[in-house]
């Protein structure tokens, strides 16, 4: 079976950055969401958690697709493993070295606690979500970006030497099948942010790619089975799934159905896709990666506006969700543009 980009699939999707900028305001938003009890969105605040799924369905998508893509191209190893190092390097080590270097603020009272409670070398090797470790709330997304390096370690070299369309298909819905039954077991070492038990939103990510490479079906079709999806797995999560170790499967089927019927639907003419191509959530979408790095550390650092605005229940309350994403979105700004764009430039020599 011949693997190639569909020839109406254009190399760049600009609705995924929609997408991407939805998933990381919802994490910001949901970060927020002691500071929304009372209001109307609080109930919706508590699902931002889910920001987290999509994220990884993207990446699942936009890894494999590269992956496929160059598999049969020199230096395939040097360039890929390169390209991640770029993009998630620099901003994970400067929020590592200021979390350190500011320990008594944002982890314990002194950098030598601060190693004994968030170990660096777990941290450098991106294995802090293996073990029972009690980590920092600043550094505390850093559990995703390890999931992802571990199964891009791994990934990488499966579809390089796997040649077989079917033979990847097989592992990857492997990965969704034992997902599931690792977050309903109860062995000691599984850890609530374990790898084993959220590949189900990568796999079925890099799922979508290989169908896309490979399937002989037309862009109108899996515009229809996305749409199809959107609403049987939002549909379960709300219903029968709730509270069970299959809602993050149906989360994850919701959001592949989601982001496959962008895929498909790209470029078209309807306000949905304009508000995906461009617009606030693109430019969230484009500095997703710093404030998802960087918005608790924002929050804690700001700490003293939230005592402040105690006094005003729920209008400070509100204040405070208000100046959290501001302060978070300037600064993510300045990191991306300041920081991250330069060093992403270097991308041309992988």
């Amino acid at each position: 079976m011949l693997i190639q980009r569909p020839s109406w699939l254009p190399s760049y999707i600009p609705e995924l950055q929609g997408l991407r900028g939805l998933a990381v305001l919802s994490v910001v938003v949901y970060h927020c969401h002691p500071r929304l009890i009372g209001t109307r969105v609080y109930y919706a605040s508590l699902w931002g958690w889910a920001g987290v799924n999509l994220f990884f369905v993207l990446s699942g998508f936009l890894i494999t697709s590269i992956l496929l893509e160059v598999r049969n191209q020199p230096h395939y190893f040097r360039n890929f493993y390169g390209r991640r190092a770029l993009r998630i390097w620099p901003v994970y080590v400067l929020v590592l070295t200021l979390c350190y270097l500011n320990a008594p603020w944002f982890i314990g009272p002194s950098v030598q606690d601060a190693i004994k409670t968030a170990p660096w070398w777990a941290y450098v090797l991106f294995m802090q979500n293996l073990f029972h470790l009690a980590l920092p709330p600043v550094i505390g997304p850093t559990w995703s970006l390890a999931i992802e390096e571990q199964y891009y370690f791994l990934w990488a070299p499966l579809v390089r030497f796997l040649r077989k369309p079917w033979m990847l298909a097989t592992l990857l819905f492997c990965a969704l099948i034992i997902a599931p039954l690792f977050r309903r077991s109860h062995f000691a070492w599984i850890t609530p942010t374990h790898t084993l038990t959220h590949i189900d939103g990568i796999a079925m990510g890099s799922l979508l790619a290989l169908g896309l490479y490979t399937l002989p079906i037309s862009r109108r079709t899996f515009a229809i089975l996305g749409l199809a999806a959107m609403p049987i797995g939002f549909g379960l999560a709300a219903t029968l799934a709730g509270g069970t170790a299959f809602l993050d499967s149906v989360l994850t089927i919701g959001f592949a159905g989601a982001v496959l019927a962008s895929i498909a639907s790209t470029g078209a003419r309807n306000p949905l896709n304009a508000v995906l191509r461009r617009g606030p959530l693109a430019f969230y979408g484009r500095i997703s990666y710093g404030l998802y790095m960087i918005h608790i550390m924002v929050f804690v650092y700001f700490g003293w506006f939230d005592a402040r605005m105690d006094r005003y229940a729920i209008a400070g309350n509100l204040a405070v969700v208000a100046f959290r994403l501001a302060v978070s979105t300037l600064f993510a700004t300045a990191l991306w543009y300041g920081f991250e764009a330069r060093i992403l430039k270097l991308k041309r020599y992988f």
